[in-house]
């Protein structure tokens, strides 16, 4: 009986103590509501945004022309070009050199199918650069030009040009900006080796044939290059080039204004020292083909470099304390001077290493 009491006591104990928990918890709800553990995680946001470049588009579309290049009223080529600039009732066009080399007629047409003859005002051959006239009254805009060293890598840019012979006139092709200063080794001729090199920037926007002369723009609409060349390989996608507005302008307006381009001249015929066929070619038999620099072919009589003793058969290898590894590095390097300025100059006779100081002249001395 006593084992009996002791169970039911136990049974009522547990009964009260669990309405008094329930009950404490319940006051405890209604006069402490907001008593809760707060955890605050901290994200950053973060928004992306693809907008298009229609507005852009827009500003420059109408100043880009298809430049059709004639000789003898059949035509030889055709790019691209776009009005730069509008002065005194004329409106000027600028495109490549080797766009319209070789021609004695250049017409434009317009974005509204409107096709105009234009004066060659003229063109430089190394800075491929060619500036066009037109009347002021037949153009539809003009382009704004902005700043190619404003920019940085991985700007938005775009091109618009005539594609595959103009089959595909005012093509617009968008990338980013890959590469700025590039010193890529061009050939002005047909020859194997480069003759020049240009300073450049890169970008991966389409650049086909046609484009050339045409505008590389900014994501504001600006112009800030104008496309001239494209690494064509199997190996190779997506780099297209263009030259700085900057630079094209200083040819541009020494075009327009009459102002000769004159460059300094050694009077010498040069061939690459790599290049064994046309050192056979020309009579060399050059023993060390290790020998990086430029093999002077022929020296002009009473040239700059025939007055400094330079002769048929020297290997240049410095120009200064630069070092000359081709015929194009030696022009680049070379017209980096001004007619009247002496310079040193290293070459190889005879295995046998040798300087002289040269006064520059022009061609025309």
């Amino acid at each position: 009986m006593k084992e009996k009491n002791e169970k039911l006591v136990l049974v009522v104990c547990s009964i009260i103590a669990l309405f008094i928990g329930a009950a404490g918890m319940y006051l405890l709800f209604q006069f402490f509501p907001n008593t809760t553990t707060n955890i605050n995680k901290s994200e950053k946001e973060v928004t992306v945004n693809d907008k298009g470049i229609s507005d852009a588009v827009d500003k420059i579309y109408d100043s880009v022309v298809v430049v059709q290049t004639y000789k003898d009223k059949q035509q030889i080529s055709s790019g691209t070009g776009f009005v730069y600039k509008s002065q005194n009732n004329k409106a000027y066009i600028l495109t490549n050199n080797h766009v319209i080399n070789g021609g004695n007629e250049v017409r434009v047409v317009f974005t509204n199918n409107k096709q105009v003859e234009t004066k060659i005002v003229g063109s430089d051959e190394y800075a491929d650069i060619g500036v066009l006239e037109v009347d002021d009254k037949n153009i539809i805009s003009v382009a704004e030009i902005g700043k190619s060293e404003d920019t940085k890598l991985g700007d938005t840019v775009f091109a618009v040009g005539a594609p595959l012979d103009d089959a595909y006139s005012w093509t617009v092709t968008r990338g980013i900006l890959s590469g700025k200063d590039r010193m890529i080794e061009v050939s002005l001729s047909n020859n194997s080796s480069s003759d020049w090199i240009m300073k450049v920037m890169q970008t991966d926007a389409a650049i086909n044939s046609g484009n050339s002369g045409g505008p590389l723009a900014n994501s504001n609409g600006e112009v800030i290059g104008i496309t001239s060349l494209k690494l064509v390989s199997s190996g190779v996608e997506g780099m297209g080039f263009a030259i700085p507005i900057e630079d094209a302008l200083v040819y541009a307006d020494n075009i327009i204004n009459g102002t000769k381009i004159v460059r300094p001249y050694l009077g010498i015929s040069m061939i690459d020292s790599s290049d064994i066929y046309s050192l056979y070619a020309n009579g060399f038999d050059i023993k060390n083909n290790d020998t990086k620099g430029v093999v002077v072919a022929s020296v002009q009589n009473g040239s700059a470099a025939d007055k400094a003793g330079i002769k048929k058969g020297d290997i240049i290898t410095k120009l200064e304390n630069k070092q000359i590894s081709s015929v194009a590095e030696l022009r680049y390097n070379l017209y980096k001077y001004n007619v009247g300025d002496t310079i040193g100059i290293t070459f190889l006779r005879d295995n046998k290493e040798e300087s002289v100081k040269v006064k520059l002249t022009s061609s025309e001395d």
